[in-house]
Order: structure tokens, then sequence, then C-alpha cells
């Protein structure tokens, strides 16, 4: 079993795969849930910007997107259990890719959102975004690891008019560079953004780098599962990378379950859900 430099069990190889069956049958024994977690908060989020911003579809960028999971789960009301028995189906082994995309498909086709969602997924990941749009889950892909690459005019054009920013684990590997290129081809716009990030992970070099391009953030108080540690050496090393980082692991993280926290990032002159000058209806 390999580890990356943050403690955590490597499991690049399931993001690169031609389709998602890797990706869901391997953490699907790790209880891997937070998508479903995220998924009434990211609802509620795109809810209040669509009616307070006055925008019918509104554009939603999902950092880290993999194979399209949060645009399978909001667009088309699907669960995590249910996708574990779509794509974790021993009956269907043998099925090719191209049959595994016409039934995905099909579920675009059948479960139209109620209220429509423009999705845009950004990852490094050329296979994961291909499969994505193929099946209908993303309506636009940003292949590119703005880590170290600027965007391209074309990437810039494609990130442009987002309304929201969205992710659900990849910061901590991606940080606020990644963020900032993102903003900047927004022009003077500022998407909303909510991220849940990994307790392992520290979220104030972003919040400092936000709050630089006009952003506030708030910190939701509950705690979310993520997944459960996929071995006692993986559950060793990240707590020990948590001691040294000065948080308390006790009850949580040290039970053995990984857990995120949601961060809320909104413009300066947006009243956040908890500020005690928002308007009242």
């Amino acid at each position: 079993m390999r580890f990356d430099a943050t403690g955590k069990v490597s499991l690049d190889h399931i993001y690169t795969q031609p389709d998602p069956r890797s990706y869901f049958r391997l953490l699907r024994p790790l209880g891997y849930c937070v998508p479903q977690q995220a998924k009434p908060y990211f609802a509620k989020l795109i809810k209040e910007y669509r009616e307070s911003q006055h925008v019918t579809v509104p554009k939603v960028l999902d950092i880290g997107c993999s194979y399209g999971i949060n645009a399978a789960l909001l667009k088309y009301d699907a669960t995590m259990d249910e996708l574990y028995a779509r794509y974790d189906d021993e009956g269907r082994e043998g099925e090719s890719r191209e049959a595994l995309l016409a039934r995905d498909r099909e579920l675009s086709r059948l479960r139209r959102p109620a209220q429509p969602i423009r999705f845009v997924g950004l990852d490094t990941s050329g296979s994961a975004l291909s499969y994505a749009l193929e099946a209908g889950f993303l309506d636009d892909a940003v292949h590119a690891d703005l880590e170290d690459h600027e965007p391209t005019p074309r990437q810039r054009a494609q990130f442009a008019g987002t309304d929201l920013v969205i992710s659900t684990g990849c910061l901590g590997y991606v940080t606020e560079r990644t963020l900032g290129r993102v903003i900047e081809a927004q022009g003077t716009r500022r998407p909303w953004m909510a991220h849940f990030v990994l307790r392992m992970f520290p979220f104030d070099p972003v919040e400092r780098a936000l709050a630089g391009l006009g952003y506030r953030t708030i910190r939701v108080e509950e705690v979310f599962k993520q997944r459960r540690f996929a071995s006692s050496q993986e559950q060793a090393l990240v707590l020990e990378r948590m001691s040294a980082a000065g948080v308390d692991a006790r009850g949580l993280e040290a039970e053995g379950w990984m857990y995120a926290q949601l961060f809320l990032s909104r413009p300066h002159d947006i009243p956040g859900p908890n500020d005690p000058n928002r308007e009242r209806n």
C-alpha cells in the first residue's frame, strides 16, 4: 500500500480509468460518502444563488470533479448508494464502457432537473472528464492543472461566467493558487464558493487569499464523514500529521473515519447565511 506526501493512501489510479467502476469498487468498502453529505448544502446554496441573483441557470464549477459525481447527484437527484449499485454490480462485470455510458445517458434523459443547472468540471484526469462529459453529467470540462500552469485563453473562456465554485475533497492537494486563477478568469465577477475540506488540511492560507480577493469566509460548525481509513497505517500517518498541526482528532479521526469541514466564501457585499444584517423575508 502506497502513501502520498500527506500520509493518505495513494488512490491516484482510480481517477484515471476509462469509466468509474474502479473508483466505486475501491471506495465502497471504505464508506466514501462526502458527496452525499454535501448534496443538500450545495442544493441549498444553488437555490439561494438562483433566487437572490436572479439567475435562471446557475453555472457551477466543480474543482476536482473526477467522473462528475457531484453533478450526477445534483442535476439528476442521484444518490451515492444508487451510483455504488450502478458501478459496482458484479452482474455487469463484463459490460462495455459504451453500454455503461448508454445507461448513464438514459439516466440524464429520464431525470430532467426541475431547476436547470450548468455543470463545468475541472480535473487533471482527462479520462474521468471524458466519461463525465459523454455520460451527460457535465456540460463542459476543463482538463488542466492550475497549480502549475496558468489557464489557456480557451480555458479562461470556459471559466468565465461561473456563478458558484464547489469541491468535495480536493483542497489540500489543490491550493489557493488554483482558486485564484479561476477567480482571475472572471474579471470583476466573484462567484460564491463552498468547499468541503478534510480536517487534516489547514484552510487558513486559502481563506487569507480569498480575503485578498474580496471574500469573507465562514466555517460551518458541523463535521462530515468522508471515508474510513484504508488501513491502520494510514490512520496513524494522518493522526501524526494532525497532531503536528495542532488539530484534535479525539472522537473523530481517532475513531477510524476521516472528516471534512465546510467553508462557505462569498463576496464581501453578499450577506452570509448567518449574517445578522441579512435581510429577512
